[in-house]
Formats: structure tokens, sequence, C-alpha cells
């Protein structure tokens, strides 16, 4: 069986996966484009005696370097092994998704053009003559529809007949002044003899674009030395005649000039159509007074939701792991290899496991509104607001995400297209208070706060935590990332009711990505935490205290306090003790004692365990919580008020979890933005923590 390698490419929302879906029973393989964290899905089907393998290439508006998108699917087209390009279209926006056709047109690359939702165009009157087009194009167009599954047995043979046939010349005419460049650089190509396989009108399309991958071709030969001087006078040209030295704006405007002419002779509207019913919703949930309020109602109702709802089955979650951990404590004994199964790998599945109703309800909230379309229009009413600071609006997802968990809003950050604003959003998610920061504090607000005002208090510091994350990013962007705001580009897809199916692929993927990754970091962490504070063992004092629980065995105070003292003499000593102590001096300008030291470096694996560490370290033993009453006693008897507030301030900002942290590295891309998060967040940590703890040491002395 004949084997076509398909390209899949399109802009965002114009459905793609949908349509393949549509072409027949599909396998799925998911997994990461070398490099980045662009997913790169492989789709295998049979059809009419051949095997189609499709790559679906991230949705893009153009062949650039702008955003990690654009730039994969332009590598990949440019230099990936595949025998043709499918080029999907939104018939109902028709004129916009040309404008990525204009630009695959010049690839020299055998294309079939699918012109889909067409049943939708016709309800809004657009009528595409296919026919037509394809004359215009040099490639076959056929109407296809997903949703109706009709035009696919039509756009095979399309397909079929495409791969069969040579490839065909370059059709499309440019402006008189571009082709006049053009001819110039493919006559000079011609007479020194150059060989490509490459059609020479479409390198020299290439080189007025002054495309990097065409530029290092010939930057090595010695056919450049006379090519460059060539190229310079064609620039000087191009800037006489379009009145500016933007050469990517330029071929905008051209392939922007065939789309609109190719849409002249192809497409009718039906102009005695009434305003659409996106128009309609749009003037309500746009509206200039009234857009941005509704949004955030919106957004504090799923936030609402995702935490009412998702506390039922956390409630559940826990109680199953505890009886799991109880279970494997007492069917393998008081042993090495029980502590190590139940308090190290159970206890860390179990918390990464309990925030999984969160994340679920979340991610089925966010795709909710992506997929109606109402997200990009949110992202476009904050805009304004977030560009003051830095931020574009799309900013706000994986931030009210990091209020969840950093893991699954550092993978929402993806949906920021240009890397710096990526990068930026990456840095500022851990100001946003995690749930797993919620215990610190409330026993900290419980030891040094009225009842009354407690609940305030907590709002207060998760205000002032996303109020510095803010204000983190404006000195970002005026010192790391200077530069020109880039242009907000928004597409503004119709309104449309997402499907089950679509919601479960979705929700599904994020969630199996969630536990896969940020449990295995988790569990790794657990278990070297476990290890750390349990090594090297105390033979002797285990031994001299057993004597000493013996004398007192009437006593269960007694006993329990002794009990107390030799965990705590224990961790001490244990290698996070030594830690600790080694550490203290770093801590000490702030309040914090070796005790405070260690629970902070414990927080790194996962800042759940904060508190059961200080716990264990106060001499409570290791059974505390965050509602435990003699442990905020306690507190309120070791540590100052000003070394609370430091300390809180210090939990705030400093560097996220294991987990998080991983995965920040991957979406990030590099070990060199890890290390430059650690040194960020460390040092704002401690600066702010430092001045706070003096401010207030002079406030309340």
């Amino acid at each position: 069986m004949k084997t076509i390698k398909i390209a899949l490419v399109g802009q965002p929302n114009v459905g793609k996966s949908f349509l393949i879906n549509a072409m027949g029973d599909v396998k799925l393989r998911v997994g990461n484009f070398s490099g980045v964290t662009v997913e790169k899905t492989t789709i295998h089907f049979s059809r009419d005696g051949y095997e189609f393998e499709v790559t679906d290439l991230p949705g893009s508006y153009s062949l650039t370097d702008y955003t990690t998108e654009e730039r994969v699917t332009k590598n990949f087209l440019d230099d990936s092994d595949y025998d043709l390009i499918l080029n999907v279209l939104d018939s109902t926006n028709i004129e916009r998704n040309l404008y990525l056709s204009m630009e695959l047109l010049a690839l020299d690359k055998k294309v079939v053009i699918a012109l889909n939702m067409q049943d939708e165009a016709l309800k809004e009157g657009v009528q595409i003559n296919a026919k037509q087009l394809s004359k215009l194009l040099g490639v076959e167009c056929i109407h296809t529809s997903a949703l109706e599954k009709t035009g696919i047995d039509e756009l095979i043979e399309a397909i079929i007949k495409t791969h069969q046939q040579p490839t065909q010349p370059f059709h499309l005419q440019y402006s008189d002044a571009y082709e006049e460049e053009i001819n110039k650089i493919t006559a000079f190509l011609q007479d020194k003899h150059y060989q490509s396989d490459s059609q020479l009108k479409t390198i020299a399309i290439k080189l007025l674009r002054q495309d990097t991958s065409i530029y290092r071709t010939f930057h090595g030969q010695p056919i450049w030395t006379e090519l460059q001087p060539l190229l310079n006078k064609s620039y000087q040209h191009l800037y006489l005649h379009y009145q500016s030295k933007d050469l990517d704006g330029i071929f905008h405007d051209e392939k922007n000039a065939l789309a609109k002419g190719a849409v002249a002779e192809s497409v009718k509207f039906d102009n005695t159509q009434s305003v659409s019913l996106t128009d309609k919703i749009d003037a309500v949930l746009t509206h200039q007074f009234f857009g941005l309020p509704i949004f955030l109602f919106l957004m504090w109702g799923l936030f609402q939701i995702t935490f009412e709802w998702g506390s039922i089955p956390m409630g559940w979650i826990d109680a199953f792991f505890a009886m799991l951990i109880d279970g494997t404590k007492s069917f393998l004994g008081d042993t090495e290899l029980a502590s190590v199964i139940a308090d190290g790998a159970i206890a860390g599945v179990g918390a990464v496991v309990l925030f999984l109703p969160n994340i679920i309800i979340l991610f089925t909230g966010i795709a909710l509104l992506e997929s109606t379309g109402y997200m990009s229009r949110a992202a476009f009413l904050l805009d304004g607001f977030f560009h003051k600071f830095g931020l574009h609006g799309k900013s706000f997802v994986p931030l009210v995400s990091g209020f969840g968990c950093s893991v699954p809003a550092y993978m929402a950050a993806r949906v920021l297209k240009n890397d710096r604003d990526r990068l930026l959003t990456l840095y500022i998610i851990g100001f946003m208070s995690c749930g797993a920061k919620l215990p610190v504090y409330v026993l900290i607000v419980g030891a040094f706060v009225a009842e009354q005002q407690a609940g305030n208090m907590l709002f207060a510091i998760y205000i002032f935590g996303a109020l510095l994350g803010v204000f983190a990013a404006k000195l970002l962007k005026i010192t790391v990332f200077k530069g020109e705001d880039e242009p907000f580009v928004m597409e503004m897809p119709k309104y449309r009711l997402p499907t089950l199916k679509l919601l479960y692929h979705t929700v599904s993927e994020k969630a199996f990505m969630y536990l896969k990754k940020a449990g295995t970091y988790i569990l790794l962490a657990s278990v070297l935490i476990w290890f750390a504070s349990n090594y090297p063992k105390q033979a002797e004092m285990d031994a001299h205290y057993a004597s000493k629980i013996e004398q007192v065995a009437t006593d269960e105070k007694k006993v329990n306090a002794l009990k107390n003292e030799l965990a705590l003499y224990k961790l001490e000593h244990s290698y996070l003790g030594i830690i600790g102590h080694a550490s203290e001096p770093f801590f000490a300008p702030l309040g914090f004692d070796w005790r405070m030291a260690v629970a902070l470096e414990a927080g790194l694996a996962a800042k759940e365990v904060i508190v059961a560490t200080m716990g264990v370290l106060y001499g409570l033993g290791n059974q505390q919580d965050q509602q435990s009453a003699s442990l905020a006693d306690k507190l309120k008897a070791n540590i100052s008020l000003p070394t609370a507030i430091a300390f809180t301030l210090f939990v705030m900002i400093y560097f996220p979890c294991l987990a998080a942290s991983m995965v920040f590295r991957r979406e990030a891309g590099s070990w060199k933005h890890w290390g430059y998060l650690f040194v960020f967040t460390t040092g704002t940590a401690w600066t702010l923590a430092f001045i706070a703890f003096n401010i207030a040491r002079v406030i309340f002395s």
C-alpha cells in the first residue's frame, strides 16, 4: 500500500482536526516538535488503497519567525519530508484565510485547499466558486464541511490526484514592481546555472523576504559575493516603490492584494443578510463599558466553581490515600520499606492526585470559553490594561490558573504566541499563590491574627501576591525583556457550541499530562525528602530514648514528649537538619532560625510539606496540619510577628515546587531560564522579606 505524507496547515480555528477525523478512523500519535513545547500530532488512516500519514501543524497566520507556532510550521514545511500540503480554510472568513494560502503556494510544493465550514458559509450568504478559485490559484480547491462530513470523498480524490501529478509551476503573479525584482534574481541564478530542488522563483521570493534559512544557504557559497549587491539594489527599488523599508510588510501587502483579487473573482457575498448572531453577541460581550465586568464575573464564577466543586472529590481522594498509607504500614509493619513506600511514594502520589479535581474543573471551564470563541474576546478586552504592565490580555488565563496550581498555569501560558510575552508571564506565575501555599497562610494567620479578621487577611495575602506579580512584570519588562511591544493581533472566530468529544479530548489530555509530568517529579521529590529527613540513622539516641520511654511508660504525656524530643533530635541531625544549620546565616537577617530554613528548603519539593515539617521541627511530632492549634500556639511562642510577616512573604514569592519548576523549565525551553527563575524569585523573596521584617520590627517594637 502506497503512503501519502501530508502536511496539514491552516490558521487557528479552521477545523483542521475535525476535518481529518471526518476523513476516516484515525490513529493519533501525540508528541512534541523537536526542541520546542509545541505539540506534534501525527494521524494515520487508510482510504482508497492508500495509507495517509498526516502531520497536523500548529495553527499559523503566516510563515514567519514571530511566534513559536509559526516558526515550527515554517521549519517543517521547509525542511521535512512530505508529499503535499493540505491547506484548510474557514469559508466564512475566506479572504483572511487566503493570506496564508498565498505563502504556501510560493513554496514550490504540491497543495490542495479544503474550503471548510461550507455549511456555515452558505448560511451567512458566502458563495465560493471552487472551480474558479482552483483556476486562479492553480491548485485543487474542494468544498468541505467537517461537521456534516460533506466533500470528504472529493477531497480524498483531489489529494490522490495531486499526489500522482508532478509539481505544478508557480502560478501566481505579484505586482509589477515585485515581479520585476523576482525576475532579476531568477535571471541571475539561471545565468549562474544555480542548481536547487526548489523553483528559482521560490528562492527569489525568499531572498526578497530576507528569509534566514535561504540566507544561511547562500552565505557560505561563492555566488553570494555577486548576489548580495543585486539584492541590495532590489531592496532599494522596493523601498522606493512601497515607501517602506519593512520587507515583511511589503510581502504582506502583496499576498493580501492577491487574496483580495482571488476573492473578488470567485466569491459572492449576500449583502442583504442581516447582522449575524456573532455580531449581536459581540455587541454585548465586547461592549466598551460592560465587556470587562462580564468577563471578570465569568472568571470569578469559574474560579469559585473550581474550588467549591473540587473540594468534594478532594476529600474522598485524601481519605483514600490516608487509608492506603495506613494499610501499607499495617501490612508491611514498622520497617524502612513500609516508611519509604507509605510516607514517600504513596504520600507523594497522593499530593498530586489530590489536586486533580481542581485541574479537571478548571481546564473544562477554560476549554468551554476557548472553544466557544469567547476567550479571544476576553483577551482583547484585557489587552489595554495588561499592556500598561508589559503583559498581554492572554496572560490572564495562566495567571488565574496559578491560584490553583502552578503546573497547569505554566502549561496554560502556551496561549501566548510570542516568545517574550510567554516568558514574561512564566516568570510571574509564581507570584499567584497556589493552593499548596494556603496551609502555610492559614497557620500563620491563625497564630497571629484575630479570628474575625482571618478571612480578610487571607484575601489580602492573595491580592497582595497578585499585585506584586503585576509590578514584577513591569520591572522585568523595563530591564530584562526590553523592547517595543509586538502588535496584538487577535482572531475573532465565530461563536460555536463545543462538542462533548472536543471537551473530553482537551481536558483528558491536560489531566493526563498533569499526572504524568507533575506526578513523576513530586514522587521523586517526596522520596528524596523522606531519605534526607531519616538519614543518617541515630542508633545510639534511639536506644537512649527507648530506655527513657520505658521508664515512664505509664505516663502517656511524658511518652509523647520524649518521642517528640527524639524526633526533633533526629531531624536536626539528619541530612535535612545539617543543610538547615548550614543555610541559617542566609536566613538570619530575616529573623528565621534553622527550623524555618529547613521548612522552606523542604518546601522546594512541595509547598504542602512546609507545615508538617514545621510541626516536627518545633517538637510536636509529624501529625500536624494547618488547623493545629497547638502548632499555632507553639509558633507564636517561638517566633515574633515581624518574623511571621517575613516568612509569609518569603513563602508567597520564593522558588516554586520541584514539579512546577521542572514544568517551567520545559515550557521556558532551557535550564538557563530555570536558573534565572531561581535567582529572581529567591532574590525578590529575600529582599522583600528583609524589608518587611525590619519595618514590622520598628512598628511593633
